[in-house]
């Protein structure tokens, strides 16, 4: 697969940071600050001096599809901020993101995630708005959500909200980046938050794995840095200073110790401030945890936290410049007032004369990280291998993309590829190419195998053979054509390119406003590509593939092979010693490639099955829109044929105007999950349709038209999306291959390996997914667990494979969904040529439906379970309250308001307030079959389930109140962003089809639901809020349907002390006549709430040393007392709870789902009477 990775690594993806010497920050005025100069300087930026506040305009028009509607305009702040402007007048829904040229290659060479820190702290609250949740309440009851994301070289800020509210969150969000509180008391909290972060990462090896890359780069580069942070990382250097008495109360150097040469300063809010918190930030919880903090000196972490905090201020009020921040807006209002409206609220930002855009042009391979083979020990059952070549940075290269061009090349998957080489041999699952901007200035081109076990054995030989294809590449002639077939197919893509979500759009363009591009083609340039100029080769788009092919050679690169330890023995043999990576720990060990292979790998290529694929046959050559304006959208499918066999649905385009198809075929069969054995073996037998396909289908993805052939619990679930053209070609050929197929034993064990190994990780996943999982399980008529299937994959044969798929195919009920620019003959065609493959006989939908099983009143039960990953260190709690059937209109309106009340507080208490963990979620729950609706509250955290279930009902008595004193203007707001979020219009075809989908494979076919919804949702009162929650959710209700799955870690967390323990520990010494500073002693260790046992006792054990009267045979006697104190005061975090009386515990899954009783089949809520003859 040819893998296009852009620059983003964020903090989801993961990423870090930079030494100071390898590049150049620039501490003279920016270039770019005065927007007169650049006026006057540059003839396509206009000055425009009409509004409040004046700013400069780019002349040139900015280049767009086609099919684009919108209108868009760049500017540019005094300040040197740019910001693109996009005027959308059909949008229903608002949105901005602000990206800021720095990132974690940024940080303090010794606080490592200090810029990821600062995206945390930076949401607590503004001068202009101090309540810390301010900002996501604003957007939560306008429909609208935000997030960041901390990446290698820049920070992304980004929100979506009802078109009417931008301008209130706008001016909320501008204030982030002039007048931050980066309020002290959240200090401890955003600590916790991000040291969670962390923990929630350390058991996944795609975060080790990355870090183990980052910690093999050459000495003193950025990129070793360690981006994401933790507790210890954010501390080190404050513990350090305080140890070495180089601290004062405030937490600030005394200038011996101020680590950047400045003395003791007080540094004022916008650009920092040292200040208390202001009151109004801070509401205190009723029922307080032991992890709330309201008071001042609980949440700024002491005089280390405050140093931390120091050094966070001063570092943002270097970094975070104007000159090197890119903004989007996109809204309805017109490109005059947006322009007002953005230099008003963006111009206090301050240019601090930084760099716009700092690059590090250096790359990490040195001498000794090249020519060396990594292996990696992993905590999931994989094995991959990745090869890795330096390659410059890929945006200076826009025009002609040579890095995505040799991708296009090494990750082909037809015949003669590199992939169906290795495939053939039986070594491969899959296999990916891309070229990777790591940092701004330097880039890699990856090339990953993802082997199979017979794979890792010859992992050698697969490596070998990558580089044989590329010296195959380096002997070759690259025709023109190869160019041009990309340029068209990407001059088509962007000819009809659909609108998608506006935050995800709006993110895009802030960091492509980055690229050294053109800014009339900045959104254009990164979709398109040139053709080369044949007659001028030397200085063509040719001369940059090769000069990049160069590159890509075995003493340029390096390898990383990835197992697990016993693996890595197996194939290798025992190692004397590993190496640990020093965040995660990960093991690993470095050896350089010999001289044979390296000899070898410099050869030309003699494998004779490696040869360049010819033209590509899916490119469409019919693009013809047939469009025809109508009023209105029509807002659902009709049904334009129905037999016993299937059900057709259809709806033509009406509004996006491209020549693109959605199908989705749904291919029903109670033989499909009829047991374990026959769950396993549809999904193999979807595995190996995937598999056979793999050549002919891969030109018709490059082309722009894809399929999806998958296994679920009701049979089998197929897509067929993209330019219409030649759909139905791919189509015959995806449903020939599955009914036809012959299972081949070779290709069967490749495939039993993959699920077996997908479904032994699958325990060692994130501990959320399994306790969401097991909740799925114990409310599902008929559902299989993981382990039930492994103990049936391996022994299953080809024969019984062939066996199965041959019943499976012979009686089905199918339902088709055709959208998009297609004719209703020509989906008539379709549905016709499916029946026609697959010549089955009909079963009626009745008997091939998912039910779910529902919770009887006045039950409370509860499953607990250990987490699987004995060295995962968080627990997880679902926790779930049914509240009724999803067909009882007025139910479904009041729950789904209830539900938006709850979302936003339960986030903000329990994960921002309590700092209970990382992951938190507050969010309806649709049952399987869409029929049952209840409340979902997910939790992970390092604390227990049964405490977590404590806070959860801690926090449902706070919104007890909260709903009771709610008034009416903010009820009313509540009412008005729902019905917003109903009324939002489908932004592309794709997302047309799904929400018809929904519908159609549900069985209720309620179309027009979200607008029924939005009309009622007006009629609903905060009376019947209530009274929802105090029946269905709130604890009290004799009558509420509720089951929780505890998750409980199996790793012993670290021990700690009370503070009631420690001041006991103090009056025993105070009895025994020994002085003490209680000022001290509270300071050193209570700043971050409790502290560990082994942190107090070093430091009285330290203390204690230093007194002259104490001998060690009296400080030996006096350390002997903390067991005691530690039993008679238990920390309070480390109270596990206490389940409550009346509890029903779970100690046979099979048994519960037994005594459950089960939905009623699915019916449709609606005639809509198109048939026998359809009304469209």
């Amino acid at each position: 697969m040819q893998r296009l990775l852009a620059g983003r690594l964020s903090l989801l993806h993961p990423s870090a940071a930079l030494s100071r010497r390898l590049f150049a920050t620039s501490t003279t005025r920016d270039p770019s600050l005065d927007s007169a100069m650049v006026a006057a300087a540059d003839p396509d930026w206009r000055r425009v001096s009409t509004g409040p506040t004046p700013y400069t305009v780019l002349t040139k028009l900015i280049q767009k599809s086609p099919q684009d509607d919108r209108d868009y305009r760049l500017i540019q702040l005094d300040n040197g901020l740019r910001a693109m402007l996009v005027h959308d007048a059909k949008a229903d829904k608002a949105a901005a993101s602000l990206d800021v040229a720095v990132g974690h290659l940024y940080d303090p060479d010794d606080m490592p995630g200090l810029a990821h820190f600062c995206e945390h702290l930076l949401f607590m609250g503004t001068e202009q708005y101090p309540r810390e949740n301010e900002y996501s309440e604003f957007l939560a009851k306008n429909n609208g959500g935000s997030n960041a994301f901390t990446g290698t070289s820049n920070t992304n800020y980004y929100f979506s909200v009802s078109t009417n509210a931008l301008p209130g969150a706008l001016s909320r969000f501008a204030a982030f980046f002039h007048c931050p509180l980066f309020a002290p008391s959240c200090t401890s909290r955003e600590l916790n938050a991000v040291n969670s972060e962390h923990k929630k990462n350390h058991q996944s090896d795609v975060w080790r794995i990355f870090q183990v890359n980052k910690h093999l780069s050459k000495e003193g580069h950025a990129w070793r840095k360690f981006g994401s942070g933790n507790q210890e990382s954010l501390s080190k250097v404050g513990r350090e200073l305080k140890a070495k008495g180089l601290l004062d109360a405030n937490g600030s150097g005394n200038g011996n110790g101020n680590t950047n040469g400045q003395a003791n300063e007080a540094i004022k809010s916008a650009d920092g401030n040292l200040a208390p918190t202001p009151v109004s930030s801070r509401v205190p919880s009723p029922v307080p945890s032991v992890n709330s903090t309201s008071s001042e000196l609980e949440g700024d972490g002491g005089v280390v936290g405050r140093e931390t905090r120091r050094r966070l201020v001063e570092w943002w009020s270097k970094e975070y410049c104007a000159g090197r921040m890119r903004l989007c807006v996109i809204g309805t209002e017109s490109l005059d007032d947006m322009a007002d409206m953005v230099a008003k609220l963006f111009s206090p930002v301050k240019n601090r004369g930084q760099d716009p855009l700092p690059m590090i042009n250096e790359h990490p391979f040195g001498p000794n990280e090249i020519g060396t083979l990594v292996s990696v020990q992993t905590i999931m059952s994989f094995h991959a291998l990745e090869v890795s070549f330096p390659l410059d940075y890929q945006p200076r290269h826009w025009r002609y993309k040579p890095g995505q061009f040799l991708a296009h090349f090494i990750g082909h998957e037809g015949p003669g590829s590199l992939h169906s080489y290795l495939k053939n041999k039986g070594w491969i699952t899959a296999l990916s190419a891309g070229p990777q901007n790591l940092g701004r200035g330097f880039a890699m081109m990856k090339v990953t195998l993802h082997l199979t076990e017979e794979g890792f054995e010859n992992y050698r030989a697969g490596m070998l053979a990558v580089f044989k294809y590329l010296s195959l590449l380096r002997s070759s002639s690259f025709p023109a054509w190869y160019q041009r077939e990309q340029s068209v197919i990407k001059a088509t893509r962007f000819r009809f390119a659909e609108k998608r979500r506006p935050d995800d759009y709006a993110v895009w363009v802030t960091e492509t406003l980055a690229y050294p591009i053109p800014p009339e083609r900045i959104l254009s340039a990164p979709q398109l590509v040139e053709e080369w100029d044949e007659h001028d080769l030397a200085n063509s788009g040719e001369r940059e593939v090769r000069e990049a092919l160069e590159g890509l050679r075995v003493g340029k690169g390096r390898a990383v092979l990835m197992a697990k330890a016993d693996e890595h023995e197996r194939v290798r043999g025992k190692v004397a010693e590993w190496e640990t990576e020093p965040w995660y720990g990960t093991p690993y060990r470095v050896e350089k490639l010999d001289a044979d292979f390296l000899a070898q790998a410099e050869s030309p290529n003699d494998i004779p099955e490696l040869y360049l694929p010819g033209p590509n046959e899916f490119i469409p050559t019919n693009l013809d829109v047939e469009k025809r304006l109508v009023d209105k959208p029509l807002k659902r499918p009709h049904l334009i044929r129905e037999t016993l066999l299937s059900s057709l649905w259809y709806k033509k385009d009406d509004q996006f105007w491209v020549p693109k198809a959605q199908v989705i075929v749904e291919i029903r069969s109670p033989l499909a999950n009829a047991s374990a054995r026959a769950a396993v073996m549809t999904r193999l037998f979807s595995d190996l349709v995937n598999d056979s396909l793999t050549e002919f289908a891969y030109d018709a993805d490059l082309a722009g038209l894809t399929y999806n052939f998958a296994g679920q619990t009701l049979g089998l679930y197929i897509t067929l999306s993209g330019y219409n053209d030649k759909l139905h070609v791919l189509a015959r050929d995806v449903l020939e291959r599955a009914k036809n197929l012959q299972i081949k034993a070779d290709r069967l064990a490749v495939m039993k390996e993959q699920a077996k190994r997908d479904w032994e990780n699958f325990s060692l996943g994130q501990p959320y997914r399994l306790s969401d999982y097991f909740g799925r399980y114990l409310m599902t008529e008929q559902l299989w667990t993981v382990e039930e299937k492994l103990a049936e994959v391996s022994s299953v044969t080809a024969e019984e494979v062939q066996a199965h798929v041959s019943e499976l195919l012979s009686k089905i009920h199918m339902r088709m969904l055709v959208v998009g620019n297609m004719y209703k003959d020509e989906a008539v065609r379709l549905v016709e040529m499916t029946e026609n493959i697959l010549q089955a006989s009909p079963v009626p939908a009745s008997e091939v439906s998912e039910r779910t099983l529902i919770l009887p009143n006045a039950s409370n039960h509860l499953w607990s379970t250990p987490v699987p990953n004995t060295n995962e260190p968080n627990s997880c709690l679902t926790y779930y309250t049914h509240v009724g059937s999803v067909l009882e209109p007025r139910t479904r309106v009041t729950f789904a308001l209830l539900a938006q009340i709850l979302s936003e507080p339960a986030f903000n208490v329990l994960r921002t307030r309590e700092q209970l963990g990382y992951i938190v979620s507050c969010s309806q729950w649709a049952s399987p079959g869409d029929s049952e609706i209840g409340l979902r509250i997910l939790v992970q955290s390092e604390r227990g389930p049964v405490y977590l279930e404590e806070r959860v009902e801690t926090f449902f008595d706070e919104m007890k109140e909260k709903l009771a004193e709610m008034d009416e203007t903010e009820f009313e707001e509540q009412k008005a962003g729902i019905e917003r979020r109903w009324r939002e219009a489908v932004k592309n075809q794709a997302e047309e089809t799904n929400r018809y989908w929904t519908h159609i494979e549900s069985g209720y076919l309620d179309f027009l639901r979200r607008d029924n919804d939005a009309d009622l949702v007006k009629t609903i009162t905060k009376e019947e809020v209530t009274s929802l929650f105090l029946s269905r959710i709130h604890p009290s209700s004799p009558s509420r349907a509720k089951l929780s799955v505890h998750l409980r870690s199996q790793k012993p967390q670290p021990q700690k002390i009370s503070n009631p323990a420690m001041e006991a520990f103090e009056s025993l010494l105070t009895a025994r006549g020994i002085t003490v500073d209680g000022q001290r002693w509270r300071s050193e260790l209570t700043g971050n709430g409790e502290p560990l046992i082994s942190q107090f006792g070093k430091y009285w054990q330290d203390t204690l040393a230093g007194e002259p009267a104490v001998t060690p045979e009296v400080g030996k006697a006096i350390m002997a007392s903390l067991p005691a104190l530690l039993e008679q005061y238990p920390a309070h975090t480390e109270s596990e709870g206490k389940v409550k009386d009346g509890v029903a515990f779970i100690e046979d899954p099979k048994a519960f789902r037994a005594s459950l009783k089960a939905a009623a089949p699915p019916k449709p809520l609606v005639d809509w009477g198109d048939l026998p003859t359809s009304k469209f």
